[in-house]
C-alpha cells in the first residue's frame, strides 16, 4: 500500500482499513490480517504509557515505535503521528521532525488541525513528506475543549470544519481522520473532498475507519468511547490464563515433565 494507491481507493468505492500498532508483534499480526495502512498513534502515551492524554508523548518516543513498526512492516503503509508540539512552534520544526519520522521508516505523517495548520501541510508536501490531516475533536487540543467532547454539532462549528478539510486538501494532504463529529457533517466532508476521510466516532459514511488496536481487541477498558467496537476480549483472555498461571505454579503443576529438560 502506498500514498498514491490509498488515495485511489476512495474512486474505487473500497472502504479503507488503518489500525493502530506501536510494536513489531502486533505489526506482524496487523500484515497477516490484511490490514492494509497502520497508525502508529500518540495514543500510545494512553494505551501503552497509562497517562491520561497524548500530551506528553515525545518525538524520540515516536521515533522508536515508529521503528519498530517500520522494521517488520511488508505490504501495509506506515502512517506515524507527529506529537503534541513537534509542529506547533514553526514550520521548520515540522519540517525536521516529520524527516526524522520519515527517516524512521514511516510512509506518511499525521498531524493534527486545519486551516491554522495549512502551512505546515504545505511546507511538508513540498519537500515530499505525504501528510494526513486530521479534524473534528483532535486529541492534542483536548485541554482547549474541556475534555474529549463531539465537535461540530452547532452550524458555525460545522462549517468551520467543513473549511479546514477542503483547504487541507488544497495544501495536499492525502487524506484526512475524522474524529468524533456528527454523522452528517461527516458524509458532508466525505462528499466535499476528493482525498479519503477516514472515521472514528464519524459515523459509517467515511470513506474508511480507524480504531486503536488495543481498544478493538478488548485489551484496554479504562474508559471507552462510544465509538469503540471491541471485537475481542484479549484483557478477560489475558487474566484468565495468568490466574491459571499462578495457581499451577502454588499447587506444583507447572512445571510438569512435559516442560522439563532431562
Amino acid at each position: 500500500m502506498t500514498v498514491p494507491e490509498f488515495q485511489r481507493q476512495k474512486s474505487k468505492g473500497r472502504k479503507l482499513v488503518v489500525v493502530t500498532a506501536y510494536d513489531a508483534l502486533f505489526t506482524r499480526i496487523l500484515e497477516q490480517a490484511g490490514i492494509e495502512a497502520i497508525l502508529v498513534g500518540d495514543s500510545l502515551g494512553v494505551v501503552v504509557q497509562g497517562k491520561s492524554n497524548t500530551l506528553s508523548v515525545t518525538m524520540d518516543e515516536m521515533i522508536y515505535h515508529t521503528m519498530l513498526v517500520a522494521s517488520v512492516r511488508e505490504n501495509a503503509l506506515v502512517i506515524a503521528d507527529m506529537p503534541f508540539m513537534s509542529y506547533q512552534v514553526s514550520v521548520e520544526e515540522a519540517v525536521r521532525n516529520a524527516g526524522r519520522l520519515i527517516q524512521a521508516g514511516a510512509g506518511a505523517v499525521k498531524l493534527e488541525g486545519g486551516i491554522s495548520m495549512i502551512d505546515r501541510v504545505q511546507a511538508l508536501t513540498q519537500v515530499g513528506i505525504p501528510v494526513m490531516g486530521h479534524i473534528g475533536m483532535t486529541p492534542q487540543s483536548v485541554n482547549q475543549y474541556g475534555g474529549y467532547k463531539v465537535q461540530g454539532r452547532e452550524d458555525v462549528h460545522a462549517e468551520a470544519l467543513l473549511a479546514d478539510a477542503r483547504a487541507l486538501e488544497s495544501a495536499g494532504a492525502f487524506s484526512l481522520v475524522l474524529e468524533a463529529i456528527p454523522v452528517d457533517l461527516a458524509k458532508s466532508i466525505t462528499e466535499a473532498v476528493s482525498i479519503p476521510t477516514i472515521g472514528i466516532g464519524a459515523g459509517p459514511n467515511c470513506d474508511g475507519q480507524v480504531l486503536v488496536l488495543y481498544d478493538l481487541l478488548g485489551l484496554f477498558d479504562e474508559f471507552s468511547p462510544k465509538f469503540v467496537k471491541p471485537y475481542a476480549h484479549l484483557k478477560a483472555d489475558a487474566l484468565q490464563a495468568l490466574r491459571r498461571f499462578k495457581e499451577e505454579v502454588e499447587c506444583q503443576k507447572f512445571p510438569s515433565d512435559l516442560e522439563s529438560y532431562h
